[in-house]
């Protein structure tokens, strides 16, 4: 997907960086255009190594209010997640406040798998339980504070974190006005008046928050099996129930889902009719983020159509029964 995010950098330019990352230049370079924000190479260095580079968007672009310093939030969580026992592209360098670049930068170990989205392998049942027990063990990494820290938008209660993600993202319509199902005021008020299901809570969690399928690597070459999971720069700390939405993007969690089996094989995880109301918050966050992110990364019309069409049907859907649960009565 093309975006306005996306920086170019000539072939001059990425040997330089090379250089000034680890020492070595470049001997081929590859654009990797799967991705909807950062722009990614595949890179073959002068030593016969292999890697991926991500670059920060143009310093001069205006993003949202979430996406400040997104590569630190990934540098962060590919540590955390490989000490949890989550299998990760090794991270061999991170550049921040490149002074060439003025923005930053990481240098990633490239993947000899495929990615999940390309192919459809046997024994997907069996890959979804897998993952399942991965996203359970990044749940396991406790923070000290709950939302986006890197982008000071955070709160002493997950409550308070995520009303505060929510009205940063619809604030940010102000400058990129953005066609919504209702107004934004309303919008807010309807997380305000479901939230008090976020009290139940307590401790922040590390959420990746973007696991599809096109963010998950297997390895092929025998029986398939999950080689890495990438991208973690959209992750928060926060509700672990979180990472469920975007694995059933547009859908619902089915109480027979593998990916939900392979969690409780790691952790119990109980859904509740309070935690249904949590997840409907998190999805209507997403979409939201679905529609909102248009405004800085103008992707092409015709590619986009299908998603916008999709994030407004399900966050419409998703408000009413918000608003419907948000009427019942505390049990």
């Amino acid at each position: 997907m093309d975006s306005r995010t996306k920086r170019r950098l000539a072939a001059a330019e990425l040997d330089a960086l090379a250089r000034r990352a680890v020492g070595v230049g470049v001997e081929s370079a590859t654009e990797l255009t799967d991705g909807y924000a950062n722009a990614v190479w595949r890179l073959r260095l002068a030593d016969g190594r292999d890697a991926v580079l991500k670059l920060s968007p143009p310093p001069d672009l205006d993003q949202l209010s979430y996406e400040r310093n997104l590569l630190r939030m990934e540098a962060a969580a590919i540590g955390l997640a490989a000490q949890a026992g989550v299998p990760v592209a090794a991270l061999l360098r991170a550049g921040f406040d490149d002074p060439v670049l003025g923005g930053d930068y990481l240098l990633l170990a490239a993947l000899d798998g495929v990615s999940w989205n390309d192919v459809k392998p046997d024994g997907e049942a069996g890959l979804r339980r897998e993952l399942g027990r991965h996203l359970a063990r990044f749940n396991t990494v406790t923070g000290e504070v709950f939302g986006y820290p890197h982008a000071g938008i955070t709160g002493p209660t997950w409550r308070s974190a995520f009303l505060a993600m929510v009205a940063a993202l619809l604030g940010d319509t102000e400058r990129y006005p953005t066609p919504l199902p209702l107004p934004a005021a309303e919008i807010m008020a309807i997380a305000e008046a479901a939230a008090p299901v976020l009290d139940e809570v307590t401790t922040p969690r590390l959420v990746h928050f973007d696991v599809w399928a096109g963010n998950v690597f297997l390895d092929v070459s025998g029986p398939p099996r999950i080689q890495a999971i990438i991208d973690h720069e959209r992750a928060f700390w926060g509700d672990p129930l979180a990472e469920f939405v975007t694995p059933t993007i547009f859908g619902e969690l089915a109480d027979d889902d593998p990916l939900l089996a392979g969690y409780r094989e790691v952790t119990p995880l109980e859904l509740t009719p309070a935690a249904r109301t949590r997840l409907d918050l998190y999805r209507a966050y997403l979409y939201l983020i679905l529609l909102i992110e248009n405004g800085p990364r103008q992707y092409p019309p015709d590619e986009y159509a299908r998603i916008r069409a999709g994030a407004t049907a399900s966050l419409t859907d998703v408000l009413d029964r918000l608003v419907r649960a948000a009427a019942r009565p505390v049990e």
